[in-house]
Parts: C-alpha cells; structure tokens; sequence
C-alpha cells in the first residue's frame, strides 16, 4: 500500500516564486528516489478557525501564506530509503545529492515552523 508524507509551512507571500524554483529541486529528488507523486498547493481559501487552522498550526503572520503539500510513495520502504539518502547531506557531504544541500537551495520559508509527518493510508477511493 502506498505511503504519503505531508508538510504544512508558512511562505512569505513575496517568496512565491523562490518557493516554486526551490520545489522544483527539492521535488526532483523525491521523484528521483521512488515517490510517484509530489504536489505543492498554495494556500487559496484557507479560513480563520476558532480553536485552531492551518495558519496558527505554522504561526503564519500576515504577509504569509499556508502551503500545503504531500509526497506519495509506492511504500515506506521506499520513502525510508529515500529519507536515508536525502540526508547524507548532513553526515556524508560527499555522497550527498546537492539538490538537498540546504546552501545550494535555500528553503525561502523559515523551516523551523514546518509542520511534516508520514502516513500510512487508511481509505483510498
């Protein structure tokens, strides 16, 4: 059964394009290493809750917007394997792919408010 990884982040709305050019690359590499699918959503209607949104999930501020975006993967294997791997960056510079070097892409959004985790589908239809 497939797997899905899904991330909510905060962009800062003029960063748009730098978001866009930074997915592409980073998307590239998930393609690369077995995910099936990649999907980035800009936020476009993405309300005001009472108790808790989307918006105060990522503290986004004003000049933010909420981007929304999974990774499908055939299995967890897969996406475990990928995981490994996109990682050397950090403990194996030399083998590491340089799409996933944080230097050569920077991430145009303040990564310490992304929201991110992996799950195992339950209904697909």
């Amino acid at each position: 059964m497939s797997y899905i990884d899904g991330f909510v982040i905060a962009v800062p709305t003029a960063n748009k394009e730098k978001f866009v050019e930074h997915a592409k690359l980073g998307d590239s590499v998930f393609i690369d290493l077995g995910a099936t699918r990649v999907v980035e959503c800009w936020g476009d209607d993405v309300p005001d809750g009472k108790v808790t949104d989307f918006r105060k999930a990522v503290q986004a501020k004003e000049d933010e917007t909420v981007v929304f975006s999974w990774i499908e993967w055939p299995d967890k294997a897969t996406r475990d394997k990928a995981f490994a791997k996109m990682t050397d960056w950090m403990n194996n510079p030399e083998k590491a792919d340089p799409r996933m070097n944080p230097e050569k892409n920077p991430m145009p959004f303040d990564g310490k408010r992304l929201i991110y985790g992996g799950f195992a589908p339950l209904v697909e239809v």
